[in-house]
């Protein structure tokens, strides 16, 4: 079993890449494999509605690391995607990455298990959690809570270290998140598999 974890941050190696290493640390000891993916420091677009991820293309339009990321979470069984707070959200990038990973590719993160982490600080990170938990709720995906709201605060990776609540609350999210795996693989084996998706019933609200 493999988790994916995400860093939105434009530092490859900053506070938000700190909690994700944690994090992973602690899946490996569970037995976990673990494969973190930067989106990058170059603009990220954000959708443009064109639909042709919909029409047949089957990914993006647009070749960024948004096509990379989806290619890997084919074959990825969870996911946490971690970001830095700007105005009490998610990075501007992480934004764009998400709307857009998540249109063109949700048939790779349907049914799996996901959990965000955010890195901030001081404040703001309850609103960015929100944010990202939003697009798990979205896509049939299961979240995978943790003993507090999964959050590290620090200016710089050694303060996230000092942060032992926050750290506390990583290992904890970690070890859910590897005990829900599991619990998901024995249940294949027993042979219950994930309900069918029913057709999408749109209703507009303006007649």
């Amino acid at each position: 079993m493999k988790v994916l974890l995400v860093n939105g941050s434009p530092h490859q190696h900053g506070c938000t890449d700190m909690a994700l290493q944690e994090t992973a640390k602690e899946l490996e000891k569970q037995g976990i494999h673990t494969e973190i993916f930067w989106v990058g420091a170059k603009p990220i677009s954000g959708c443009m509605g064109c639909g042709a991820c919909k029409k047949g293309l089957g990914k993006c339009v647009v070749e960024d690391t948004v096509n990379q990321f989806t290619t890997l979470a084919a074959q990825a069984d969870g996911f946490i995607f971690g970001s830095p707070v700007h105005y009490a959200a998610i990075s501007g990038a992480m934004t764009s990455f998400m709307d857009r990973a998540f249109y063109s590719g949700g048939q790779h993160l349907a049914g799996k298990p996901a959990a965000s982490v955010v890195s901030c600080r001081r404040g703001g990170a309850s609103a960015a959690f929100d944010q990202m938990n939003k697009y798990f709720t979205i896509s049939s995906m299961p979240v995978v809570s943790s003993q507090y709201w999964n959050q590290v605060h620090g200016s710089t990776p050694e303060q996230v270290l000092q942060d032992l609540e926050g750290i506390q609350t990583l290992q904890t999210l970690a070890r859910n998140m590897a005990w829900l795996l599991k619990c998901i693989e024995a249940g294949k084996a027993a042979g219950i598999e994930r309900p069918a998706q029913e057709k999408v019933i749109r209703t507009n609200f303006i007649r």
